[in-house]
């Protein structure tokens, strides 16, 4: 099993567990296709991974580091990225109604 699988199936347990991912550092992570509907993500570093296809949907990141993300065809559908900083984020495809994009930086 791969670093990389290691990783998601980390993060699924703990999303299904009921954890909160405030704050976390998941800089480069592969996360392909994840689940994290309705996830708190506030303030998270998601910089350069992964969300190819990842579903967001009602998740709050507040503040999340998006820099080098690739987000293509993620749902973000009324996901909170009040002061969000999207520099370089891929967003090709991407669902983003009713989506809070207040304060949100270099989109």
């Amino acid at each position: 099993e791969s670093k990389k699988d290691t990783v998601k199936e980390a993060v699924i347990e703990a999303i299904s567990n009921g954890a909160n991912l405030r704050g976390a550092d998941l800089r480069d992570a592969d996360l392909r296709g994840i689940g994290l509907r309705g996830a708190n993500l506030r303030g998270i570093d998601l910089s350069g991974a992964n969300l190819t296809g990842a579903n967001l949907r009602r998740s709050d990141l507040t503040g999340a580091n998006l820099t080098d993300t690739n987000l293509s065809d993620a749902v973000l559908l009324g996901v909170n990225l009040t002061g969000a900083t999207l520099t370089n984020t891929n967003l090709t495809g991407v669902k983003l109604s009713y989506a809070n994009i207040n304060r949100a930086e270099n989109i």
